[in-house]
């Protein structure tokens, strides 16, 4: 019997001293494959403390490319170099730099979800699961965040001595999901509880029991007594809640949170990207170092 692309890719990763990373949100075959599954910044630091030297990203472009400003020495390769980020792209570097302009008192937050060359004109970097602890110890009263609407006003409810100057990005993905088929599901569903993330709209985060990172869902559904939740994040979140917890159930809406740029990556592209070391992440030097500090100040406001 011949040897499967799961075979091949898994003596492949051997040969060539590699690690393979996947998001939550990857199909359910690339996870399987995956040494380490998480959220973003999780692996970006997985990838900066390995000791291989060949990093395969399966994610989106901006998430390979945090990587890479934490490891510019290692290989980082992303299966399918089409997998973009329709937020991330909705702010460049030269719209935020007018708007520190119109706002030089600011401090800039950018959701990590965000290019390197917008983490380059930042003050801080942070994750939906890091961010509230990282404001607390900023002292500045006017906060410019960047790139999604929903999930800065989320964060802004926390601090209401503060003004936040909201840039109008979103996440495709979670920005339409409707209140109304969630309150459908909860009606099905009565004991169910609800666990929404923060890039969704005020509408629907307000009907969540929690609301958090991709991370936090997976952490609170683990953990809670409850063995039914309506999940309104990203579906492929379902591959790490049944393997924690196979005895609950999880609903998700009928309209779908569907990421395509997420399902970009296949077991063909990943097979080829290794065997021939293609889509290697390339970045300016000096844009790096600049982005790399608002990672740095992450951490230390993070700690």
């Amino acid at each position: 019997m011949g040897k499967t692309l799961k075979d091949k890719i898994l003596k492949l990763k051997k040969e060539k001293n590699a690690i393979i990373l996947a998001h939550y949100y990857q199909p359910s075959e690339i996870q399987e494959i995956a040494d380490f599954i998480g959220d973003s910044y999780y692996l970006s630091e997985i990838a900066k403390k390995s000791k291989e030297e060949v990093i395969v990203f399966c994610g989106v472009n901006f998430m390979a490319e945090s990587a890479k400003i934490l490891s510019p020495n290692k290989h980082i390769l992303i299966p399918n170099k089409k997998a973009g980020c329709s937020m991330a792209d909705m702010v460049s570097s030269n719209i935020l730099i007018d708007l520190k302009k119109k706002y030089p008192e600011a401090y800039v937050v950018c959701y990590i979800n965000s290019t390197y060359n917008v983490k380059a004109y930042c003050d801080v970097v942070v994750t939906s699961s890091s961010a509230l602890k990282i404001l607390n110890k900023v002292s500045n009263k006017q906060i410019i965040f960047l790139p999604d609407k929903n999930l800065g006003e989320y964060i802004s409810e926390f601090f209401p001595d503060k003004e936040f100057i909201l840039w109008d990005g979103f996440c495709k993905c979670h920005n339409k999901i409707n209140k109304n088929d969630i309150l459908k599901l909860k009606k099905q569903h009565i004991n169910a509880e609800i666990l929404v993330h923060p890039e969704c709209k005020k509408e629907v985060r307000m009907l969540g029991n929690y609301i958090g990172s991709t991370n936090g869902i997976i952490e609170y559904a683990t953990k809670s007594k409850c063995n039914k939740f309506i999940i309104v994040t990203e579906e492929g979140i379902l591959h790490e809640l049944n393997k924690r917890s196979p005895n609950k159930k999880f609903i998700f809406p009928e309209s779908r949170i569907y990421c395509e740029d997420m399902k970009k990556t296949t077991l063909e592209n990943l097979y080829d990207t290794l065997l021939n070391m293609k889509n290697e992440i390339v970045l300016n030097e000096d844009i790096r170092k600049k982005a790399l500090k608002s990672l740095e100040n992450m951490h230390r406001l993070g700690d």
